[in-house]
C-alpha cells in the first residue's frame, strides 16, 4: 500500500521545488498532478525500491496575518490527519519565523513522525546557521538545497527509513472496487443500493491501514470488496468543503482500489474536478467505469445517451476505452449492470496475452506502419512481450527506443485495444533497447 508524505510549512520556503525534486526522482513515469486543486500538487516518488505519494500542501498568501495563520493551521491539520510522514520545511536564511513556531506547536500535539527540512543550506556558514532549528523541539533536522538538489538523497534515505512498515494483508484476494466522485453525486446512495437491506451478506473486514475499510459484497454470483475510506465518515472538525481534503481522500481511496466507479451527476455532466479524478485513476493504473447517476431526472430524447457518452469520451481523450452506464442509485436502476461491468473490467485488468500471440498480431501492424524516421534513422521493432506486473503493460524491443515519440505510442495502444479487450483498463507501453 502506498504511503503518503506531506510537505508542510509557510509560503516561499521552497516546498514546491522540493516536491518537484522528490517526484522527479523516478525515471519511469512521474505523476505530478498540478491542478487537482487550484494550487496543490500530488505526485509519486520512488526511492530505494520504495514507492510513496507526495503531497505539496501549498501556501496561502493573505493580507491579514491572523487569517493567514488560521488557514495554514487548517492545512497542516489536514496533512497531519491523512499522511504517514510529515516533512516540515523551513528556510535557513530567515531563521525561525513566528509561523514556523506555531506550526511546530501543532505538530508536537500529534503522534506522527515529523522530519524538519532546512532549505537553502548551500554553504558551510548556512550549515552552522541551521543548528538554530533544534529550538523547534522536533528533533534532528535535514539540511538541503532544493534548488540545486544537494542533501536530497540523504533526505530520501531518511524518508524511506521513517515510513511506517506496511501492515500484513488481512483481507481476501478479491477485486477492490472504489466509488469516487465529487461531493453530492450519490456515492452513499450507490453504496446503500448495492448493499441493500441484506446486511448479513455483507462482511466488514479489518483494513490493511488505519484509514481504509473494506466491505465484502458477495451475492448474485458477484464477489468483490467495496473500498471505503474512513475519512468519508469522520473528520467533522474539518469543514468538508476544503478542496485539499477531498483531494487527499480521493488519492487514498484510488490507491487502495483496483477498479474505480467514477460517479457523475447527470444534471451537471463532466466537470473539471471529475477530470482531475480521471487523471488520478489513470496515473495510478486503476480500472475505470463511468456511472452517470440521477439519470431519472433527465428529460430523455431519442439520441441522448449516445450524445452524452460522446461528450464524456471527448473530454477524457486520449483515454476513451471504458464502459459508461446510466443509472439511478436511489431507484436502483441498472445496478445489476454495474455488477457485470465490474466483473468485465476485472477480467480485462488480469488479461494475459502470450508472447507468440502478441507478436503474430502486432508485428504485421508495425511492419505496415513503422515509427517515423528521425534524423535519418529508422526504428526497427523486433518483438513484443507482456510484462509480468500487476496491470497490463507491454515492452516493445527495438534498436532506438529514444526515437519513439508519444503519438506512435498512442497509435500502438489504439491498435492493441482494437485487437484485445482492455476496456476500462489503462495499458502501459514501453519501448526498450533490445
Amino acid at each position: 500500500m502506498s504511503k503518503i508524505v506531506a510537505i508542510v510549512g509557510r509560503p516561499n520556503v521552497g516546498k514546491s521545488t522540493l516536491f518537484n525534486r522528490l517526484t522527479d526522482s523516478r525515471d519511469a513515469i512521474v505523476d505530478e498532478e498540478s491542478g487537482v486543486t487550484r494550487d496543490r500538487n500530488y505526485g509519486r516518488s520512488f526511492w530505494n525500491g520504495v514507492d510513496f505519494s507526495v503531497i505539496d500542501t501549498g501556501g496561502y498568501v493573505q493580507n491579514s496575518d491572523d487569517i493567514f495563520e488560521e488557514e495554514i493551521n487548517k492545512q497542516v491539520l489536514l496533512a497531519i490527519e491523512e499522511s504517514d510522514l510529515i516533512l516540515f520545511m523551513v528556510d535557513v536564511t530567515i531563521g525561525i519565523h513566528d509561523l514556523d513556531t506555531s506550526v511546530a506547536m501543532l505538530l508536537r500535539k500529534f503522534n506522527k513522525k515529523v522530519m524538519v527540512v532546512v532549505n537553502k543550506v548551500d554553504n558551510n556558514e548556512r550549515l552552522m546557521d541551521a543548528t538554530e532549528f533544534y529550538n523547534l523541539g522536533l528533533g534532528d533536522y535535514y539540511p538541503l538545497s532544493s534548488i540545486n538538489g544537494s542533501g536530497t538523497g540523504e533526505l530520501l534515505d531518511a524518508v524511506v527509513k521513517n515510513l511506517p512498515e506496511t501492515e500484513p494483508e488481512t483481507i481476501p484476494e478479491l477485486p477492490r472496487v472504489a466509488i469516487v466522485g465529487r461531493p453530492n453525486v450519490g456515492k452513499s446512495s450507490l453504496i446503500n443500493s448495492l448493499l441493500g437491506e441484506e446486511r448479513n451478506i455483507v462482511t466488514p473486514l479489518a483494513g490493511t491501514t488505519r484509514d481504509s475499510i473494506f466491505t465484502r459484497y458477495n451475492k448474485f454470483q458477484h464477489d468483490f470488496l467495496l473500498v471505503d475510506t474512513a475519512g468519508l465518515r469522520k473528520k467533522t472538525k474539518v469543514s468538508e468543503d476544503i478542496e485539499f481534503y477531498s483531494v487527499m481522500r480521493a488519492v487514498r481511496t484510488i490507491e487502495n482500489s483496483d477498479i474505480c466507479l467514477l460517479l457523475l451527476d447527470a444534471t451537471r455532466g463532466l466537470e473539471a474536478q471529475d477530470l482531475n479524478i480521471v487523471t488520478l485513476i489513470l496515473k495510478n493504473n486503476k480500472g475505470m467505469i463511468v456511472l452517470v447517476n440521477k439519470w431519472d431526472l433527465i428529460d430523455k430524447d431519442k439520441n441522448i445517451t449516445i450524445r452524452v457518452e460522446k461528450e464524456i469520451r471527448e473530454r477524457t481523450a486520449p483515454f476513451t476505452d471504458y464502459p459508461i452506464q446510466f443509472i439511478s442509485a436511489i431507484n436502483k436502476q441498472r445496478i445489476h449492470k454495474v455488477l457485470e461491468l465490474i466483473e468485465e473490467v476485472n477480467t480485462n485488468r488480469n488479461r494475459k496475452i502470450t508472447t507468440a500471440e502478441l507478436n503474430d498480431v502486432m508485428l504485421p501492424i508495425i511492419k505496415n506502419t513503422p515509427p517515423p524516421a528521425l534524423k535519418g534513422k529508422y526504428v526497427k521493432i523486433k518483438y513484443v512481450t507482456q510484462l509480468p506486473i500487476y496491470t497490463p503493460a507491454f515492452a516493445f524491443f527495438c534498436n532506438l527506443p529514444q526515437y519513439v515519440k508519444e503519438p506512435y505510442k498512442r497509435f500502438i495502444e489504439n491498435r492493441m485495444r482494437e485487437k484485445f479487450n482492455f476496456s476500462g483498463v489503462p495499458i502501459r507501453i514501453f519501448f526498450r533497447k533490445k
